[in-house]
């Protein structure tokens, strides 16, 4: 503590580099003044008052900055008074013993005072700290519930609606006295197969969602291969609904695969709800060449793979792409098969958690790309 009051640190928030520059201020234009008067007064006052005025000068010293001014000022003050208010005038020496003492008890008031300045000062900052800490918890809490609030209302329609087509459909094969023909069963088990799909998707979600917040993911690093992971992808989506073009030769890439696979699928998934119905989203894949390094310079191979899943539908304006990252945004999605708002900001979240990146930019004629780029195996 003796030394962080030397050095004039301000640990836990104390005085500000400003109070302590002020204070120097008060030093090098109060001490002249001080001592100008007590010059004129030194026959008409005794050291004992001149002292005092002294005294009031180091404690609004002290007050302003603390410590390390307050000593100094004291200091000074004890030699101005020693050289221009004691006998004999204009030296150092000292030849009452009152005198002396006077002398030593100022100072040693001026040291106390200013001591007691320095803690009331850090005692008063580490409470605005603590009062500032107890409002940022305050306000992490209240955006905590904000988002559960926010979260359970907009999951809520999505996790009824399969639940009421799965039992809608199931009551409905299993109502005695109705013989369905073979295509109306199927239809009703294609209900229940399908809802109960988008009941896991969004089961799913909120997991993934709840383990990206708390930090709970566990990754692999692992070799994956493009073209099995684009397959495994699009197999559970319709074959019309999602066309892919691959070139030979992609090196294999390095991650979690079931990352990989996760965010993709969300990605195929968040673009044919905003494609045409007669428009397929594209599958597309590139290794990423950094750019040439000067004139004449060949791009080079940056050691990427970049995987991009393009559609045609309207697009999102630029300044909207951060916040379709974040959970629960939706934009302007309004589509029936309604959604919580979560599959790109999971997609993001795993692509981070496994060194990957996603990032979106417009497709040419219209649309949207969003692009999942992945480090490629080192060999």
């Amino acid at each position: 503590m003796a030394q962080r009051l030397l050095r004039g640190d301000s640990p836990g928030g104390g005085l500000s580099r400003a109070r302590r520059v002020a204070a120097v201020v008060g030093i090098v234009a109060g001490l002249p003044i001080v001592t100008a008067g007590a010059l004129v007064l030194r026959e008409e006052l005794a050291l004992g008052s001149l002292l005092l005025v002294y005294l009031l000068l180091v404690v609004a010293i002290a007050a302003v900055g603390g410590f390390l001014p307050g000593v100094s000022a004291a200091l000074l003050s004890f030699a101005a008074a020693n050289l221009f208010l004691t006998q004999p005038y204009y030296t150092l020496h000292i030849d009452d013993r009152d005198t002396v003492l006077e002398l030593v008890v100022f100072v040693v008031i001026a040291v106390i005072v200013s001591l007691v300045v320095e803690f009331a000062s850090r005692e008063r900052a580490a409470y605005r700290d603590r009062l500032a800490e107890q409002d940022a918890h305050a306000r992490e809490l209240a955006t905590a519930d904000a988002v559960r609030t926010s979260l359970l209302a907009a999951v809520g329609h999505d996790l009824r609606t399969p639940l009421a087509g799965i039992k809608a459909a199931a009551s409905a094969l299993r109502q005695r006295g109705v013989t369905w023909r073979p295509d109306q069963r199927e239809a009703l088990l294609e209900t229940v197969e399908e809802s109960a799909d988008r009941l896991t998707r969004v089961v799913s979600d909120l997991l993934d969602m709840s383990r990206l917040q708390s930090g709970g993911h566990v990754t692999r690093r692992e070799s994956v291969e493009v073209a099995a992971l684009v397959a495994h992808t699009v197999a559970g989506h319709p074959r019309a609904a999602v066309r892919v073009d691959l070139p030979e030769g992609l090196p294999d890439v390095c991650g979690d695969a079931g990352f990989f696979e996760r965010i993709l699928d969300n990605l195929v998934d968040n673009a044919r709800r905003f494609s045409p119905d007669e428009s397929a989203v594209e599958i597309t894949a590139a290794i990423a060449a950094e750019p040439a390094g000067g004139p004449g310079a060949q791009p080079r191979e940056s050691g990427l793979v970049r995987l991009a899943v393009v559609d045609h539908g309207p697009g999102v304006p630029q300044q909207d792409w951060d916040r379709m990252f974040l959970p629960l945004q939706r934009l302007h999605d309004r589509s029936a098969g309604g959604h919580a708002g979560m599959g790109l900001a999971i997609a993001r979240g795993l692509a981070e958690a496994t060194g990957a990146r996603v990032f979106p930019s417009p497709t040419p004629g219209g649309g949207l790309t969003m692009t999942l780029e992945m480090p490629v195996v080192q060999q």
